[in-house]
């Protein structure tokens, strides 16, 4: 008998949704069955991925959303429970980085990776993570109590790497971040897990595997390939799942052995 994956029924928010990993969360879960909400601030490319999802079958909506403005967070997350219903899965996966020596990184660049990647990131969590916690509590309506929120860190939280020192740092955080809510709402029935991706050919980075740094890179990796996104689809579905019930605060490295 084969195993399947249902995810029929259930609403998920995927933050990032415009472009690579992203988008590619946003297919997996609905290839399951999921009623998608793909969210960022680039609408065009959504509503290109929306047309994708609908003309597989999938269920998809749109929603205009910047992780760095609280209202804009407060707003999209109450507009897509109305317009879709209780969101169950939430796939935490905005980020931004820069490349430079510590040294040259200024308050601007800080700020603009940590507004994203933590501060972004936390404030989502945060703001579908109450929702979820008054359903479980019988405070809210909801056909489905607990839930499900995955960080997307990096294996750069896991391994330093040059030139992406705050980048690192960010991504550091969202691992204890996720730690810490697993521990707070895991008795709710919410689960809160990670995935530490590694190297992944997207739209965004695929002209430098073929530049000869990207060559260079690709030979120190420990199987000498990248990752594709699609790579990432079982693992995301499975948290996303009612099956990864006792998975709870879990940091999960992808990335084919490199931060070992």
């Amino acid at each position: 008998m084969a195993y399947t994956i249902d995810l029929s029924g259930r609403v998920a928010f995927v933050t990032g949704a415009s472009s690579g990993l992203g988008a590619q969360f946003a297919r997996a879960l609905a290839q399951a069955g999921a009623a998608v909400v793909l969210a960022s601030r680039r609408v065009d490319k959504l509503k290109a991925l929306r047309a994708h999802i609908e003309g597989e079958g999938g269920d998809a909506h749109v929603m205009e959303l910047d992780v760095t403005d609280r209202h804009s967070i407060k707003a999209a997350v109450a507009h897509a429970e109305t317009e879709v219903g209780s969101i169950d899965i939430l796939v935490n996966n905005s980020g931004v980085s820069t490349t430079q020596r510590i040294q040259d990184v200024t308050e601007g660049d800080f700020d603009y990776i940590f507004d994203t990647n933590v501060r972004g990131a936390f404030f989502m969590a945060q703001e579908v993570g109450k929702r979820m916690l008054a359903r479980a509590q019988g405070a809210a309506p909801g056909s489905f109590t607990g839930g499900r929120i995955i960080n997307i860190a990096s294996m750069a939280g896991l391994k330093v790497l040059p030139q992406i020192g705050a980048y690192c740092m960010s991504k550091a955080a969202v691992i204890q971040m996720t730690k810490a809510m697993a521990l707070e709402w895991g008795k709710h029935g919410i689960n809160v897990n990670a995935i530490c991706p590694g190297y992944i050919d997207t739209e965004i980075n695929h002209h430098h595997w073929q530049t000869e740094q990207g060559q260079k890179l690709v030979n120190m990796l420990p199987r000498k390939r990248v990752g594709k996104p699609e790579d990432l689809d079982a693992l995301v579905v499975l948290l996303a799942s009612a099956q990864s019930h006792f998975v709870n605060g879990a940091i999960i490295a992808a990335d084919d052995g490199f931060a070992l």
